[in-house]
């Protein structure tokens, strides 16, 4: 069988790389931040992409010079290279293969302590203020959304206003978890006992998923959500629905919605007829929710088994 020759396995690369490129850019759709719905995440996508082309100027010369050199410096007969068995300095060599990199170093150190800054997740930097306050809490195998501003709650769907700047705290009910909506702002972890914040701002209105990105068992890649972006008329009449056709969120209803129970086995426990598919709405009992299953983990003493969310016996005492 002939062998291709060395054009053609280049040929044969590059089309490799395209198709690559194409279909990734494909299944991005809107749930990357390759393509960004808001400004967040564009400027996640900047960093990237200024960094991948300063190291690729010190990738790229070396991936064209190794095999230019292995060619000319081959051994062959009537070769023109020359041949200098006792050279072993060049001063102009060194200062660019040290001066290069360096300089890119700096580069690189700039652009991410810049970055850092302004892509902190606790910064408020973006969007339109007064921020919507959103309060996360994640549980097996579901993200509850608590908004104690507007007296409702959601399982399976995120909505929010465009334009403006939704301001996240978040912790879990269970074991920690990885919160990440890509097409918006990156991820940041949730912890029992513990809270932390994340800021983010949609630009259009788009569906874009939302997920746990931290392995956490068996419903781990039933654990995603819908984020609704929407116009803020839109964004009012979504609120008034959650009001009309949501369930209380009492105390019974959180024990069931907080046992170990994927997507699909919660919307069977709890969903009715006036929900969507795959959303449960709920109208707020106690306002203070989220502090009382925060606080749950600062009493000093451990809690009985039954009593934590995330354990088979959770909710089993109850129950029976």
């Amino acid at each position: 069988m002939a062998l291709l020759r060395p054009s053609a396995w280049l040929w044969a690369g590059s089309a490799a790389v395209v198709l690559v490129v194409v279909s990734g850019q494909v299944s991005w759709a809107s749930d990357s931040f390759l393509n960004p719905q808001g400004p967040i995440a564009a400027a996640q996508k900047t960093h990237l992409l200024r960094a991948t082309a300063l190291i690729l100027i010190a990738v790229i010369p070396v991936l064209v010079l190794v095999p230019l050199i292995a060619l000319r410096y081959r051994r062959r007969q009537g070769g023109d290279a020359q041949y200098r068995p006792d050279w072993d300095f060049s001063a102009t060599l060194e200062f660019v293969m040290w001066g290069v990199p360096v300089v890119i170093v700096a580069l690189l150190s700039f652009y991410l302590w810049k970055a850092t800054h302004r892509l902190d997740p606790y910064s408020s930097g973006f969007g339109d203020t007064p921020a919507l306050d959103v309060q996360v809490v994640g549980l097996d195998w579901k993200w509850l959304f608590i908004y104690p501003d507007l007296g409702i709650a959601s399982v399976g769907e995120l909505g929010i206003p465009i334009k403006q700047q939704v301001a996240m705290t978040l912790t879990t009910d269970t074991v920690m978890q990885s919160f990440m909506i890509p097409a918006l702002a990156g991820q940041i972890y949730a912890m029992p006992g513990m809270t932390t914040k994340l800021h983010l701002v949609a630009d259009t209105p788009k569906t874009m998923q939302g997920e746990n990105t931290q392995y956490s068992g068996r419903g781990f890649t039933k654990q995603k959500f819908q984020t609704l972006a929407m116009q803020p008329n839109e964004f009012d009449a979504w609120v008034e629905g959650v009001r009309a056709n949501g369930i209380p969120l009492t105390a019974e209803t959180y024990r069931t919605l907080a046992m170990r129970t994927d997507r699909d086995e919660v919307q069977a426990a709890l969903g009715t007829a006036k929900m969507p598919e795959r959303a449960l709405y709920f109208t707020l009992e106690d306002g203070d929710l989220f502090q009382s299953i925060l606080h749950r983990y600062h009493g000093g003493q451990p809690l009985p088994v039954d009593q934590q969310p995330g354990t088979a016996q959770f909710g089993k005492k109850g129950a029976q």
